[in-house]
């Protein structure tokens, strides 16, 4: 008797959580798992061969003929996606394939290559050094922008430190301040001059953040990102140098149309040395016979002096208000500074029958402020108020014999500021008028260029304080300059000079 073939089982697993299938070698589907089943139904198809890669048959030949498991195969429908294994069995001819969702999986290994795409799109091609760095500052890794900004490949910066790459005394000093905020904030910005690999000085602008333990908050890692400002700092340098050129000729100008005013101011103390010699030098005449007359030549000589020396002080005011240079500030008596100019303008103001009133705090208060500066902005507040009142005069407002009044006030409010105002009787300026005086060549006057209030109120600013204006009750203007309430009071001003004045 010949022996029973036996049948053959089933290779499935009726609770299988996984789709799997049987394929003969012609790639029909022999049997299928309820996961497949379920998995169908979720994806709205009907023929268990959609869930498979299109090239099945040639991975089941490949798999038969070579007798060899086929790994990570996928297949994509209705939006997800499968990753297939193929199990070949030789003796019967077919396969079992094997599968898993795997949708979530490769949406998100192709969310992560686009991102990597774009990673590197953006730091190949970024003009900024991007860099990381360990918490004692070594480079882990750094951009190819590091080539053009520092003349450091990235793989030769792996390893320095930034010590080793900015050398100067000044860069040290500013990257230790920068790993003490980064430890205590964990944010740090600097600008740095740096020694390019090639020679050439460049600016810096280094913004960094720390990256820290999840637990321990101990500092793991540093990202940051230079930026090239070279540029810039030049371009603001220029600026810099234009503007100190601009302020060296308006106080030229300044100065010719002061020109009367200096004048006066020199001859009186001239003409009184004139005078004083020559008495002296009658009273030396006659002193061997009236040795009493050699008290009165010593009297004369000492008057000599004092106006010599009056004239000395108004040459050096002169040489202080036209030198060329860099703002020195220093703290400065404000009344001071305000009873020099009144003097300055004074006999402007006589000529134009116009009275200069001065009223000062008997507080003193002291400011910080380049005093040239302050005397050139105070001269052009002066002169605009005296303008004014010329002008209201002129329109019929005032009695044609009466002195105008240009008041110059200082006080100290109950904030603490200290306030320097000119105060004009005018005729005034609408409400549209007073909110443009300020802006660069506004000007209401015909043959004014409208750049002396700007200056004067970027001069201001740049002492910390604020020049504006408001209508007064004498029907013109008051301008008043406002300094911060921080500003030293009731201690000796200390005032910079040259050595040759």
């Amino acid at each position: 008797m010949s022996k029973p073939s036996r049948q053959r089982t089933s290779q499935l697993l009726p609770n299988d959580p996984q789709p799997t299938l049987i394929l003969d070698q012609q790639g029909q589907v022999l049997e299928s798992t309820a996961s497949a089943s379920t998995l169908m139904a979720e994806a709205g198809i009907s023929s268990p061969e959609t869930l498979l890669p299109v090239n099945t048959l040639y991975l089941i030949r490949a798999a038969l003929t070579q007798n060899r498991v086929i790994e990570n195969v996928e297949s994509s429908f209705a939006d997800r996606y499968c990753v297939w294994t193929f199990i070949p069995d030789t003796q019967s001819r077919q396969v079992v394939v094997r599968g898993r969702e795997a949708t979530r999986d490769i949406r998100l290994r192709e969310q992560a290559q686009r991102s990597n795409r774009l990673y590197r799109l953006i730091t190949e091609n970024t003009t900024d050094l991007i860099s990381r760095h360990a918490p004692d500052g070594r480079f882990i890794d750094a951009t190819p922008a590091s080539w053009q900004l520092l003349g450091y490949r990235p793989e030769a910066l792996r390893g320095k430190t930034l010590e080793e790459i900015f050398t100067s005394e000044q860069a040290a000093k500013q990257l230790a301040e920068a790993h003490h905020k980064l430890r205590e904030d964990g944010y740090a910005t600097l600008t740095l001059k740096i020694s390019h690999a090639g020679g050439k000085h460049r600016w810096l602008e280094i913004s960094s953040r720390a990256i820290r333990e999840t637990y321990t908050g101990a500092v793991v890692e540093v990202i940051s990102v230079s930026r090239d400002i070279t540029s810039r700092v030049e371009s603001e340098e220029q600026n810099r140098l234009l503007a100190d050129e601009l302020s060296h000729t308006a106080r030229l100008a300044t100065l010719g149309e002061l020109a009367s005013s200096v004048a006066h101011e020199m001859n009186q103390p001239l003409a009184s040395i004139v005078n004083f010699a020559s008495a002296s030098q009658r009273f030396l005449q006659g002193a061997n016979h009236q040795p009493a007359r050699l008290t009165k030549v010593e009297d004369g000589l000492e008057k000599i002096v004092h106006h010599a020396n009056r004239a000395s002080e108004v040459i050096k005011r002169l040489r202080a208000f036209l030198r060329k240079g860099q703002k020195r500030t220093a703290p400065i008596e404000i009344n001071e500074v305000a009873g020099n100019v009144a003097r300055l303008c004074q006999w402007e103001a006589e000529k134009k029958r116009v009275r200069i009133v001065e009223s000062l705090t008997e507080a003193q208060p002291i400011i910080t402020a380049d005093p040239v500066l302050l005397e050139q902005v105070l001269i052009n507040l002066i002169r605009n108020a005296i303008d004014a009142s010329v002008e209201a005069r002129q329109n019929g407002s005032k009695i044609q014999a009466e002195l105008a009044n240009v008041i110059i006030a200082t006080h100290v409010n109950e904030d603490k500021e200290v306030l320097l105002e000119v105060t004009d009787e005018g005729l005034g300026l609408s409400e549209q008028a007073l909110r443009q005086m300020f802006q660069p060549f506004y000007t209401s006057k015909p043959q004014g260029l409208g750049l002396g209030l700007s200056m004067s109120r970027s001069i201001i600013e740049d002492f910390g304080g604020f020049l504006d204006a408001r209508p007064a009750e004498t029907g013109g203007l008051t301008l008043t300059c406002r300094f911060p309430a921080h500003t030293q009071r009731n201690t000796p001003a200390i005032m910079e000079t040259c050595p040759d004045d």
